[in-house]
C-alpha cells in the first residue's frame, strides 16, 4: 500500500487507511443529521456538528478537519463569513457551501469566500459524495 503525504493534515498516512474528518455546520438540526447520515461511509468521520459559526470555530481549534460543510444562512454570523474565517485561519480545511438559496450571486459569494464547491439544498447523497471525493482528491494531488 503506497504511503502518501497528506497535505491537508500534514502527516504521512496509508492511502487506503485515511479516514477523512468532516465538520458539519448548519443551524438546522434536521440538516445536520441528514448530512451526517449521508457520510456513514467508512472513509468519512464526522468530527463534529455545529449550529453556529462560534461552535464551528471551537471544534476546529480542538480537532483538525479535512473538510467543512457549511450552510450559508445562519444566525449571527453567515456561512460566507465563516468560510472566509476558515480560509484565513484553517488553511488546511476545504469548504463546501450548501444552501437552499441558489442565485448566481450566492454561488459567486460562496466560491469567493474560499469554498471549493456549492450544493443547492436539497441535494442527493451521490452529489455530496461526488463533491467531497473531488475536493479531497484535488487536495491530495497538490
Amino acid at each position: 500500500m503506497p504511503i502518501i503525504f497528506n497535505k491537508i493534515n500534514n502527516e504521512l498516512s496509508k492511502e487506503a487507511g485515511v479516514q477523512y474528518r468532516i465538520l458539519i455546520v448548519d443551524d438546522s438540526d434536521f440538516s445536520r443529521t441528514t448530512i451526517s447520515n449521508m457520510l456513514t461511509d467508512e472513509k468519512y468521520h464526522v468530527i463534529g456538528e455545529a449550529a453556529s459559526a462560534k461552535e464551528a470555530i471551537s471544534i476546529l481549534r480542538d480537532r483538525k478537519a479535512h473538510l467543512a460543510i457549511i450552510d450559508i444562512v445562519m444566525p449571527e454570523v453567515s456561512g460566507i463569513e465563516l468560510a472566509e474565517y476558515i480560509t484565513e485561519n484553517f488553511q488546511n480545511t476545504a469548504i463546501i457551501m450548501v444552501s437552499s438559496l441558489a442565485q448566481e450571486s450566492v454561488v459567486i459569494d460562496s466560491i469567493s469566500s474560499g469554498a471549493s464547491d456549492f450544493l443547492q439544498k436539497p441535494f442527493k447523497k451521490e452529489d455530496l459524495l461526488t463533491s467531497i471525493d473531488k475536493i479531497l482528491a484535488d487536495i491530495q494531488e497538490e
